[in-house]
């Protein structure tokens, strides 16, 4: 009995041994783990400090390289695109419009198309009264010259009378009443001869003035048609048929689209820089560019009011949407030059002066610019030692000097 108890306690104590050592090993490994994770951990951190400390060494910066490009010293305008070549065509003579053979938007040829027309039919008329009249008035000059020349034979015969009673009464063969009357017969021959030979020149002149009236009537019928005196296109129509037209007030308006000018006014204080045959415009019209175009006209004067003066180009066979009416939006270049730059965020004020920052070899190094012209974010530089291989800091800029210790993140070209 008491040898089973001994058997059952040895047991007992067996198995209190091995489930300690399983403890015991298990607590080694956690331990291990735990220490290894610390240690892992402590040399991350030391590694991410390193590296910090590293990069806070450093500055950041965005660097691009210059180039040669041009420059514009430019003024910026609004502007209106106008035909070069128009008119207002209005009737030459009063009357009633008859008919108009044209509407908006119509192509007319110089000389060719017939705009409109007025009172034909009594213009027509006209001409055949003045034509009447001038034969009337020929008449009347083959009648005053035959009167003429009936007078000037009885004024040659009374001159032949009063000089052959002038011999007879010298001799006493007539009396003196009879010599005063041949006299008076005579005097009042040559005063009818004058008299006829006035109402020859009065003829004649009606005649001529009959002559005149008929060209007149003439002109007046060919100037009942009136045509177009340029080629273009009808912009505008204010008269219908049958309304009256008058002379200075227009029935049409022609435009030649094929040949426009864009004008613009300019500061007064502009006005030595733009050279008429020499200085340059950009245009653009409702997203149409417009070739490179040169300013053909500078008012001669400069408006005292407004302060302004105008310019205007010529453009010939001008693209599509580019007509007269159109707003353009212009640039007058006023002085362009070809040389090396660099964007403008680039150039900084320091101690006084414009200096931009080039990197070499992760150091920066400041130089000092003379900044010119200002393009589309580009400065001209004037002087100063920039080359086209000259890393310039674009970025970052304002956190460094002379000599910094710089990381270029990106590289522009």
């Amino acid at each position: 009995m008491k040898s089973k108890q001994d058997n059952t306690t040895a047991g007992s104590t067996h198995k209190s041994r091995a489930v300690k050592y399983l403890v015991a090993l298990l607590l080694m490994v956690i331990i291990v783990v735990v220490v290894s994770v610390i240690y892992k951990q402590s040399r991350g951190k030391s590694a991410s400090v390193t590296e910090t400390d590293v990069a806070e060494d450093k500055v950041p910066v965005v660097t691009r390289l210059p180039t040669v490009r041009d420059f514009n010293l430019s003024v910026f305008v609004q502007g209106n695109i106008e035909a070069k070549n128009w008119a207002l065509v209005s009737p030459r003579i009063s009357g009633t419009i008859e008919a108009i053979f044209v509407d908006e938007g119509d192509d007319v040829v110089g000389g060719q198309t017939k705009l409109f027309e007025i009172d034909k039919i009594k213009l027509e008329k006209a001409l055949e009264i003045r034509g009447y009249e001038l034969s009337v008035a020929a008449c009347a000059v083959r009648e005053s010259q035959a009167n003429l020349e009936r007078i000037e034979a009885d004024f040659h015969k009374a001159e032949l009378d009063y000089n052959r009673f002038t011999r007879l009464f010298e001799k006493g063969a007539v009396t003196a009443d009879a010599l005063e009357q041949q006299e008076s017969r005579y005097k009042q021959t040559q005063a009818l001869l004058k008299h006829a030979q006035s109402v020859v020149d009065l003829s004649v002149e009606r005649h001529k003035q009959a002559q005149s009236a008929l060209a007149i009537a003439k002109k007046d019928l060919t100037d009942a048609a009136v045509t177009a005196p340029i080629n273009g296109k009808i912009s505008s129509r204010f008269k219908e048929p049958g309304e009256m037209g008058e002379p200075g007030k227009a029935v049409v308006r022609i435009e030649d689209t094929s040949i426009v000018e864009v004008s613009a006014y300019l500061p007064a204080q502009n006005y030595n820089d733009v050279v008429a045959g020499l200085t340059k415009m950009n245009i653009g019209v409702a997203g149409v560019d417009v070739n490179e175009l040169v300013i053909s006209y500078k008012s001669p004067t400069i408006n005292p009011k407004l302060r302004t003066f105008e310019i205007k180009s010529v453009i010939e066979n001008p693209p599509e949407g580019v007509v007269p009416g159109a707003m353009a939006q212009i640039e007058v270049v006023l002085l362009s030059r070809t040389a090396i730059g660099v964007p403008s965020a680039a150039i900084q004020q320091r101690g006084g002066h414009n200096v931009i920052f080039i990197v070499k070899d992760n150091i920066s190094h400041q130089v000092i610019v003379q900044p010119g012209i200002e393009t589309n974010g580009w400065v001209e530089i004037r002087e100063g030692e920039v080359n086209e291989e000259a890393a310039v800091v674009t970025m970052g800029q304002y956190m460094i000097e002379e000599g910094t210790r710089v990381a270029v993140q990106k590289e522009g070209k």
